[in-house]
């Protein structure tokens, strides 16, 4: 069950993005056709970002610790001192702009360029910090490969 979370979390992170791209996509081509299909997408953003802010916040809490403990002992200590404590914190900024993507979203887009703009600029920054944070997820998970490595750890943890 361990496993499925934690390729759960950054597996929604992911679909949080590519929901982000498709707001942004439907923001920058706004009428009254799509006027829908923004808000869905705007509250599959937010869905998305929820379960993986929860999902990842039970692993930080109940499942890390084993790994904290292996990239501390290993090569790349930074992976967790400076990446993960930074990746822990800035989730905190794509969390709230897709709380509030479902609020300007409802905004008509297609008439007003403004709140077309706000749309565009909140999705975009989803997607510049969620592809951020999944990149330092894969630091800190190969600083633990590199743990086990450097600790002459072997088999599956």
């Amino acid at each position: 069950m361990n496993d499925v979370i934690l390729h759960a979390h950054p597996t929604f992170g992911v679909l949080g993005i590519l929901a982000s791209v498709w707001v942004f996509v439907e923001a920058l081509n706004a009428s009254e056709a799509n006027r829908s299909r923004v808000r869905v997408a705007a509250f599959v953003v937010t869905a998305c970002m929820l379960i993986a802010w929860a999902l990842g916040g039970y692993g930080y809490t109940v499942l890390y610790a084993p790994e904290k403990a292996i990239i501390l002992a290993g090569p790349w200590p930074w992976a967790h001192n400076f990446v993960m404590e930074t990746k822990a914190r800035l989730f905190f900024i794509p969390l709230i702009l897709a709380l509030y993507l479902p609020i300007a979203a409802t905004a008509n887009i297609a008439r007003s360029r403004g709140a077309r703009i706000v749309v565009m600029a909140a999705a975009a920054l989803i997607v510049l910090n969620g592809l951020a944070i999944e990149g330092a997820g894969a630091v800190v998970d190969y600083a633990v490969s590199a743990g086990f490595v450097h600790n002459g750890i072997t088999g599956a943890q």
